[in-house]
Parts: structure tokens; C-alpha cells; sequence
């Protein structure tokens, strides 16, 4: 194929992966009371996690601040699980173009890398849905200087968060798979993450506080964990 007939194909695929994503999201947009029923349950005490380490009930007010904010919300979180849901499709076509330019040995590595890198940016954005993020907006939610203090948080301060947590969180898990990379191209060492294991601490502490929406401690700590965990298994996985 000439290069105008591989930006043809490019082009042909990128249209696809858009179309997937649309048709995604408008189903999404069609069932709003689902949608919002899983995006705001980390909000209510019957939460399952909150069930689980037997927190008391309590009760969080959200509150809507914009003539269109609530119709905005909408349609961006219906888009974020369209492209969400259609990602194997998308990564599918993505491999598709690209696979033929590759050796048979190079096919199979991608393979491994693509799919790991996948399953692990999923298990973070649920690990962010279903612990870090309640926990955050348990603790935050509730909290109260004083009783003459009711606490109402913006419908769109939730969301945003939620998203951008899950986004982050995505890409820290992709951590193991990129040390894993490097291990097999010898570029890195265990011994070098073991040696630079305290430096290492600070900088996770330091992403943490850039991830965290907020500035308290607890929530730092409890990003925090998740990504230190994630070092140690990426120092294992390098050693191995």
C-alpha cells in the first residue's frame, strides 16, 4: 500500500472508533436513571463498601448550580462510558491497522502488552469507582466543622471528580506493564527501585497530591496506598 492508501485506511478506522463511541454514549444517554443510579451510588450509605465496613448512615445533598449544567453532565458522562464500553472495539481496530507492519514475534508481544495494559487501566478506574472514590466522598461528604454547617455539594464538583480520579487512576495502574517494558529492554533495574525506594515514596506522594481534588491527609494516604502497592508488584514483576 502507497502512504495515501495507509492514511485511507487510518482515516476509515478513526471513523469507526467514532462511530462506536457515539452509538455508545447515546445508549448510555438514553438510560439516564441507570447511568446516574450507578455514577451517584457512592453518594448514598447503602452503598455496598459502606455496608461492608459497617459505616452509620448519612446523607449527602447534592445540588445543581447551572441553567444547562445538569443536561452538560449528561451528555459527558454518557460520552466517557460510550467510549468506555467501545474501547475493546476501538483497541481491536487500532491492532487491526497496525498489525500488518509487524513481525510475528512483535504481533505476539503486542498482544500481551496491549492486553495487560487494558485489564490493568480497568481494574484501576474500578478500584477508584468501588474503594478510593467513596471512601474520599464518605469522609469529605460528612465532614463538618460545625452542626450550623450543612454540607451541599455541586453536582458538577462530583462528577468532575469521579472522572478525574478514575482517569488517573487508569493510568497509575499502567505502571506495572510499563516497569515490565523497560525490565525486558533492560533499561531498568530491581535493585535500582530498591534502592531509590524512599525516593520513590515521595514521588507518589507527590502524584497523589496532584490527583487528590482536595488537600487533606486522608485522602492523600488513601491514593496513596493503592499506588505504593502498585511499586512494590512492579519492583516483583522487574526482579522476575
Amino acid at each position: 500500500m502507497t502512504f495515501w492508501e495507509h492514511l485511507d485506511e487510518l482515516r476509515g478506522s478513526l471513523i469507526r472508533m467514532a462511530i462506536a463511541a457515539v452509538a455508545m454514549g447515546l445508549i448510555a444517554f438514553a438510560f439516564k436513571e441507570t447511568l446516574f443510579d450507578i455514577v451517584l451510588a457512592p453518594s448514598k450509605s447503602d452503598f455496598f463498601l459502606y455496608r461492608l465496613i459497617g459505616t452509620g448512615p448519612f446523607d449527602i445533598r447534592l445540588i445543581n448550580t447551572g441553567l444547562a449544567e445538569q443536561f452538560t453532565i449528561h451528555m459527558k458522562v454518557a460520552l466517557t462510558v460510550g467510549l468506555l464500553v467501545a474501547s475493546p472495539y476501538i483497541l481491536y481496530l487500532l491492532f487491526h491497522f497496525i498489525s500488518p507492519a509487524l513481525y510475528e514475534n512483535e504481533r505476539r508481544y503486542s498482544v500481551t502488552i496491549t492486553l495487560s495494559a487494558y485489564i490493568m487501566f480497568i481494574v484501576g478506574v474500578a478500584l477508584n469507582y468501588f474503594l478510593v472514590f467513596p471512601l474520599t466522598v464518605r469522609f469529605l461528604g460528612t465532614y463538618s466543622v460545625s452542626s450550623e454547617v450543612e454540607n451541599m455539594l455541586s453536582l458538577s464538583s462530583y462528577v468532575d471528580s469521579l472522572l478525574m480520579m478514575s482517569l488517573w487512576f487508569g493510568i497509575i495502574f499502567e505502571l506495572p506493564v510499563i516497569c515490565w517494558i523497560l525490565g525486558r529492554l533492560g533499561l531498568l533495574k530491581s535493585e535500582w527501585m530498591t534502592h531509590y525506594r524512599r525516593h520513590a515514596i515521595v514521588a507518589i506522594l507527590i502524584i497523589a497530591a496532584i490527583i487528590t481534588p482536595t488537600g487533606d491527609i486522608f485522602t492523600l494516604l488513601v491514593v496513596s496506598l493503592p499506588i505504593y502497592i502498585l511499586y512494590e508488584a512492579s519492583v516483583f514483576l522487574v526482579r522476575r
